[in-house]
């Protein structure tokens, strides 16, 4: 699968919070994040494993109770069915993988 950018296709699951699936195969899915100044992720837990990357920005990530710092060039993963959630602290774009594929995203 080769998918190529635009920035049309986004939706907003949580107000100030866009994602945009793109592309996936058996196991990994990719998708990219632009979230706004002062937006919450809520806490919350998903089976997929999750492994991100901060491409601009600053967020405060919250894994398993302890926050963390995201900074530019920052990464992450988080295990399936950890309790996670963010507070952006500026208007910011990260990429995550998830495994298996998030197929509700791909609903989205």
């Amino acid at each position: 699968m080769f998918v190529i950018h635009t920035e049309d296709g986004y939706s907003c699951p949580v107000e100030g919070i866009e994602m945009k699936p793109m592309a996936y195969g058996e196991k990994t899915h990719l998708v990219r994040f632009k979230l706004s100044k002062g937006a919450i992720l809520p806490d919350h837990a998903h089976p997929h494993e999750q492994t991100g990357y901060l491409v601009s920005g600053r967020m405060i990530l919250k894994i398993d109770g302890k926050d963390h710092e995201a900074n530019p060039g920052d990464s992450w993963t988080i295990p399936g069915d950890v309790i996670h959630g963010a507070q952006i602290l500026e208007d910011s774009v990260a990429i995550e993988v998830f495994s298996p594929v998030r197929e509700d995203y791909l609903k989205a």
